[in-house]
This record gives C-alpha cells, structure tokens and sequence, in this order.
C-alpha cells in the first residue's frame, strides 16, 4: 500500500513538472512574439555604417558592423589591396566609433517582423566568396544577406568589406520611437517571399558561376531602405549594383 502511493506521488509531480515546463515554453514563445511586435526599425545614414568580414583561425570568419559618430577620426579605412584597416584599434574610440559584434547587437527583420529569436546571421566562406546568410534550425534554406570576393590570402588585421544585395539595408531598432543600440539587417518583404526566392542561391558561390574578379571594395554601403510610410506611397527606384560573373 505504501509502494502504491509512493508511486502515485512520483506521478503526481512529474506531471506537475511536465506542465510547468509547457506553460514556461508557452511564456517564452509568447514572450518573444511579444518583443517582435513590439520593436520597430529607422532608417540609418547608411554612410556611416561599414559591414565587415573578419578572419579568425582555421579558415572561419565572423561578422562585425562600425559605425563612424563623429567625422574624425576614422574608424576604419580602405588599403589598397581592397581590404578594410579597423584604424580604430589605434585609438581611445569612446564617443566616435561604435562596434556591434554579435547577435546582442545586430539580428534580421523582414517585412516589419523581427526575426533575431528565430534567425542567426553566419559568414559562409566558399572558394570564391564570403557570404553573409540569414539560418534557423528549423529551416533548411537559408537567406543570402550580403557577399563579398573572398582573399586568396586572408590578413588577420584586415578586413572584408561586405555589400548587401539588393533591397537589403541597416536599420535601427526602436521601441516607441526611441532609437537603441541595436542594429537590423533589414528586408521589405517578408519571411515566405525570401524563402521561396532563395533556392537558387547555394552558399559559397556554388551556382556554376565564373570566378569574379579581384577585389574591388566601396567605402560604404549602397542600399538605403525608407520609411514604412514612404514605401507605401508608390514604386521606389533601386540602384542596380553591378556582379560581374
């Protein structure tokens, strides 16, 4: 008899801790839809902003965005060879540079959506290209963002400098119209549409396509993205960013 109700018990709370983790797991994906809805995203000057590629060991890369807050002096610079000198390292950069270095400072939206508790944003170096992918766990297809030619070979104290594709562009995220430190790789549309447009991009530049040529880097981002408000009000002409093939 005290076997049996020894047993019930156990039952008894492993039932209540299976329920207490559903509603936790219920909490949280309310949670973070709640902070989806919540967040907006404005419109950056795209020139002060550099998206880059650096080189860790073992072949891997890892991602960071400057921001220049004040002309001078320079947060980073342009070599020669293409590559980008992070010229800030060189100096006490507190209130003329800012670095956003991981997912805690940069995350993806689409269509007005914020992505960054389902999306991670990972440099994919393939033979010829460094590219710049949007992945989820759930989701096998992934969402090309930005590329770059890859260096023949790599220098740790230089950069890659990255350029979105087209329509893409940096935003800042907002909350009731207050600007805060984090950044968006932002698209219009959304989650569905790129996914089904992404099936013909692979990582890496595995498409057949020639390799292109040397490096050939600008000093700034070309795409900018407008306001929810001036998107709607009629078709929005895009600089066509030339890749040569």
């Amino acid at each position: 008899m005290a076997l049996s109700i020894q047993a019930g018990r156990r039952r008894w709370r492993s039932a209540l801790a299976v329920g207490a983790l559903g509603l936790a797991s219920v909490a949280t994906i309310r949670h973070q839809a709640r902070a989806a809805a919540v967040f907006d995203g404005q419109p950056v000057q795209s020139d002060r902003f550099t998206v880059l590629a650096r080189p860790l060991s073992q072949g891997q890369w890892t991602l960071l965005v400057l921001e220049q807050l004040k002309a001078r002096p320079a947060c980073w610079s342009q070599r020669p060879d293409g590559l980008v000198d992070p010229s800030l390292n060189r100096f006490d950069f507190k209130g003329i540079c800012s670095r956003y270095l991981d997912s805690n400072a940069y995350s993806l939206r689409l269509g007005d959506e914020d992505l960054g508790s389902r999306y991670r944003l990972k440099l994919v170096a393939g033979p010829r290209e460094l590219e710049l992918r949007a992945m989820s766990p759930s989701q096998s297809e992934t969402i090309l963002v930005a590329r770059a030619p890859r260096p023949a070979t790599p220098d740790k104290d230089a950069f890659v400098q990255l350029e979105l594709e087209p329509e893409w562009a940096l935003e800042r995220r907002s909350y009731q119209g207050k600007a805060l430190g984090h950044l968006y790789f932002a698209h219009d549309e959304a989650l569905p549409v790129l996914l089904s447009r992404a099936s013909g991009s692979r990582p890496g530049g595995a498409t057949g396509l020639a390799a292109p040529g040397p490096v050939q880097l600008t000093s700034g981002l070309r795409t900018t993205r407008l306001s929810g408000a001036a998107r709607r009000s009629g078709p929005i002409a895009l600089e066509v960013i030339p890749y040569r093939r």
